[in-house]
């Protein structure tokens, strides 16, 4: 190994988690952030009415149909968390919520108090006679196992330490599986829990670079045990209704090779890289699985992303040119779903019973909320079960919605989604531009209430869709990773300065956001080319990537070796050293930047943060603000109650207000 830590770091004691000296010094940081807002024209209580103004806070989600019940949730004005409820269904149609059958089956509130409570896993057994639910109680993705017997109220916690979270019925309603983790934080052991008798191991992954997964197939006739790492998968297969049963080896694992599994319409369906980067679908016999059978081939222009199987049909769900887009295969009958918009998310969400007719999409864009759509496979139609609603005034037909296309240096074209009002694009706007740009996430764009804030002051919000992502499809995400990661930043750069060029914004109203894996893209681009931008705000960032891949004991990191590369290896030292932004800060003008981080955060450290501010606050050669804000009872989400969650934008708005000038339409 040719290199390891940074030599001399003069920061690395802020490693030194729980000492009262890291303590403090976190405190101090906060108390700064504190003091600047108060003399920066604070409108952080402003903002937070205003986005609180918008949502509906006492409201009714649309219920989840399962065997004859309808499973939804309840909010309540000035409750940070929803209550779970169920009732009878009183016919296969009908959504609507009998108030004399409801059961409130979990309160959060009342389990969370003043403290930090994220809900990991909700299932409800086969028979809908218990709850399995667990909880996070400090924000490090360790949580607690619970089961609840609805009819009697008796609850039990289920002995398991290190536990991920996850839980799965088998059929018999009395077993269950979950994931433990290991000294990494990495899924890694397969567990079967029954009433009374100790944990049985079921399965273990060994490899560090693979994270262990476990879940039901469509039809819930069987159970799949997946062992994915960034670029190999491996799944099982074990009968639902025999959890004793030793699992079943669908494919052994080889180097590269990608392959996802579901079953329904009594066969296996199996989404495969092995005929070409873009993904072929297979079917396959359950009794034996490791023979494959062609049925959609590899396509040389769109990616296919994902499938959905249902006893009525099946849906393909191909990324092309940017955007998801569904094919439908009900019958004799195929189709592609149509969608009204030009740029917008789209996704298949669940709610419905593997033997009903139609599925559910959520669908949204920028200037148009959520919403849950009802696609009846048979014959295309498609019907608005609920939109997200917008409290006060908001018409969508104000604001304007675009894709333009920045040119990377080597000649990629990198398309950007932007949203404003009509009137902030007649002339040079303050601009937000996000990106993110790893693990092949696409950045489809969403509808924020809070970001309305934003618009409404003459603001435009743009997503760079750069490589590392998905948004292109597959090849957009491997041209964006290891060798070629600097592609990630050169796409931003030139999105920033398409947008400028086009006068929508200058350089003197640019903001740049990014978190945790998009946090080490805006760090690496403001030292890159910090003349560029006006302001920036780093969500949780992982910007000591260096010194975290040299460090295989803390989590995640060996499973990361995929995605960034392995350190030991000379050459890819060499270039994570190249890019890594706290490697690179140097004694130069940097914008204002607000930076936030979660104490209990086990994806990103708490100290790449705070390190890195504390690093470019001895360097910089400005008086521009750099500000720390460490959420000490939050982990990488931040956050878990509501009103808290909006407080947190509300403070990163604020800042953007107040460092950049304030423009009316």
């Amino acid at each position: 190994m040719t290199d390891t830590r940074t030599p001399h770091d003069p920061w690395q004691w802020l490693e030194q988690r729980d000492h009262p000296d890291v303590i403090a010094w976190l405190e101090d940081e906060n108390q700064r952030s504190d003091i600047w807002f108060s003399q920066h024209q604070d409108q952080r209580e402003d903002l937070f009415n205003e986005i609180r103004g918008r949502i509906r806070e006492t409201d009714l989600s649309l219920p989840a149909c399962k065997d004859g019940w309808l499973y939804y949730q309840r909010t309540e004005a000035g409750a940070e968390y929803p209550r779970y409820y169920r009732c009878r269904q009183t016919s296969s149609t009908d959504l609507k919520v009998d108030t004399e059958s409801e059961h409130c089956l979990l309160d959060l509130n009342e389990l969370a108090g003043d403290d930090f409570l994220q809900l990991g896993e909700l299932s409800i057994s086969p028979d809908h006679r218990q709850l399995a639910y667990s909880l996070d109680r400090q924000g490090d993705e360790t949580y607690q196992l619970f089961v609840l017997e609805i009819a009697s109220g008796n609850l039990r916690e289920l002995d398991l330490p290190a536990a991920d979270g996850s839980l799965l019925w088998a059929a018999d309603s009395q077993t269950l599986f979950a994931i433990s983790m290991d000294h990494t934080s990495r899924p890694a052991t397969l567990w079967r829990l029954q009433d009374g008798q100790p944990a049985v191991q079921v399965f273990h992954e060994a490899d560090q670079r693979f994270y262990l997964n476990a879940y039901r197939s469509a039809c819930e006739d069987w159970l799949f045990i997946a062992c994915d790492s960034k670029n190999t998968s491996e799944v099982w297969l074990l009968p639902a209704d025999s959890p004793t049963t030793p699992p079943h080896l669908i494919r052994p694992r080889r180097d590269g090779h990608e392959y996802s599994v579901d079953h329904g319409m009594d066969q296996l369906w199996i989404r495969s890289n092995q005929a070409g980067e873009n993904f072929a679908l297979y079917v396959a016999d359950p009794r034996s699985p490791t023979q494959w059978t062609l049925y959609t081939p590899c396509s040389a222009e769109q990616t296919l992303e994902d499938f959905h199987v249902q006893q009525a049909g099946l849906i393909l769900q191909y990324r092309d040119q940017g955007l998801v887009t569904l094919r439908v295969q009900a019958g004799t009958r195929s189709y592609g779903v149509q969608m009204p918009d030009a740029v917008y998310s789209l996704h298949i969400q669940g709610g419905e019973d593997y033997a009903s007719p139609r599925v559910r999409l959520r669908y949204e864009s920028l200037n148009r909320p959520a919403q849950i759509r009802a696609l009846t496979l048979a014959s295309g139609e498609q019907t608005v079960l609920r939109e997200t609603p917008v409290e006060g005034a908001f018409d969508a037909a104000e604001y304007r919605v675009e894709r333009q296309w920045a040119t990377a240096a080597d000649g990629t074209r990198v398309p950007i989604s932007l949203v404003g009002l009509q009137a902030s694009f007649q002339h040079s706007a303050p601009l937000m531009l996000y990106g993110y740009g790893a693990y092949g996430a696409s950045m489809d764009p969403w509808f924020s209430h809070a970001r309305l804030s934003l618009l409404q002051r003459g603001w435009i919000f743009a997503i760079a869709h750069v490589r590392g992502g998905a948004d292109m499809g597959e090849y957009w995400y491997q041209q964006g990773k290891l060798a070629y990661k600097e592609n990630t930043f050169s796409d931003f750069i030139a999105c920033a300065e398409q947008l400028i060029a086009s006068a929508l914004t200058s350089p003197q109203q640019l903001a740049i956001s990014g978190g945790s894996a998009g946090g080490l893209l805006i760090g690496n681009v403001l030292n890159q080319r910090p003349d560029l931008f006006a302001a920036a705000v780093a969500d949780v960032p992982f910007v000591d990537v260096w010194n975290t891949m040299n460090n295989p004991d803390l989590p995640l990191t060996v499973g990361e070796y995929e995605e960034w590369g392995d350190p030991r290896v000379p050459e890819v030292a060499a270039r994570i050293k190249g890019y890594a932004p706290y490697e690179q800060v140097k004694a130069q003008v940097y914008p204002p930047l607000l930076v936030t981080a979660g104490y209990h955060d086990m994806r990103v450290q708490y100290w790449e943060a705070a390190k890195w501010v504390a690093k470019l606050r001895s360097l910089k050669i400005d008086d521009n603000p750099l500000l720390l804000r460490t959420q000490m009872a939050a982990g990488h989400g931040g956050a878990s109650g509501r009103y808290q969650a909006m407080r947190e934008v509300a403070e990163e708005y604020s800042f953007l207000l107040a460092v950049i000038p304030h423009v009316k339409p």
